[in-house]
């Protein structure tokens, strides 16, 4: 067998996401080229490692013991590099993040000066939604998870990054004939909602509910990008992270429309299982967060305050 780093990398990315297009996207190859690396590296085994029904991949039995194996092989590498960079006096490791989908407009912003110090140590970030994103800290597949709506049933640890505003928003080309009221708003446009479980979603229900609002025609997004682009397009309203429409704002896509009662204010946390052993890498984050989280803020996000 002639099989490679290569082929094991894309192999393993294929079992987990099930799927040799996302794990193109993933892997920022073409699709044709993670199909022929399929290919070569399942022609090296008698027993099928996948299998196709109908459009969709399966694994087959055997596949998944050799993606177990492949893992394993995997993770012995990294530990050579890491171990290697290490002997020179540089951090290394890996660093697991999952975040939600908002999180991307915030995260990286705490990552970026901290993965230029350390370049050895390699970022693997998730962005998902919110249930994806506790079940892969519950797991203890990540070292932190980014969130503003902290986790009932897992004792956790946090560092609050920053405050996250959330407002009502809707397209530029929208013109009212006075103020108008959460009456008009609430129950004459159509509103936008994120899918169930969105930390969003919850903020946007407990405030129709505390101010007895009644909707009368909600439509469901699963993204803050799709959410964004539909109130853009006139399809409707949203109350939307603040963080997340910038640009908008800046080039006249969108506008805040004043309601009594907004902007809802929630944290961004990012947290860690109390139980979990951090790797150096892990607790040189924290130790960099505690001592530019502040600065970091005023360069970034500073833009927040003129809303």
């Amino acid at each position: 067998m002639h099989y490679t780093l290569h082929q094991l990398q894309i192999f393993l990315k294929i079992t987990q996401i099930q799927s040799i297009t996302k794990a193109a996207e993933e892997l920022h190859l073409t699709q044709p080229a993670v199909s022929i690396q399929l290919k070569n590296f399942q022609d090296q085994f008698p027993i099928p490692l996948t299998e196709v029904v109908g459009r969709k991949l399966y694994i087959t039995d055997f596949g998944k013991e050799i993606a177990l194996a492949a893992e394993k092989i995997l993770n012995e590498v990294y530990a050579i590099n890491y171990k290697t960079l290490a002997y020179q006096g540089s951090l290394s490791g890996r660093l697991k993040i999952s975040i939600v989908s908002t999180g991307k407009y915030v995260m990286p912003y705490f990552l970026s000066d901290f993965m230029k110090i350390n370049s050895g140590i390699d970022l693997f970030m998730d962005v998902t939604n919110k249930a994806r994103v506790i079940e892969n800290l519950e797991l203890n597949e990540v070292d932190f998870a980014l969130v503003s709506v902290l986790p009932n049933k897992l004792k956790v640890n946090r560092v609050e990054l920053m405050s996250n505003r959330l407002f009502y928003v809707g397209s530029s080309d929208l013109k009212f004939k006075g103020t108008p009221n959460k009456k008009k708003l609430f129950e004459d446009l159509p509103l936008i909602y994120r899918e169930q479980g969105s930390a969003t979603r919850n903020a946007m229900e407990t405030f129709i509910e505390t101010n007895k609002l009644s909707v009368r025609k909600k439509i469901e997004l699963t993204s803050n990008e799709a959410v964004k682009q539909a109130v853009v397009s006139g399809l409707g309203c949203s109350i939307m992270p603040l963080i997340g429409i910038k640009n908008e704002l800046k080039y006249g896509d969108l506008q805040i429309i004043p309601v009594k009662g907004l902007p809802l204010v929630t944290t961004w946390n990012l947290i860690w299982l109390q139980s979990k052993k951090l790797s150096p890498a892990a607790s040189a984050l924290l130790e960099f967060l505690e001592k530019q989280k502040e600065d970091i803020i005023k360069e970034k996000f500073a833009w927040i305050n003129n809303f």
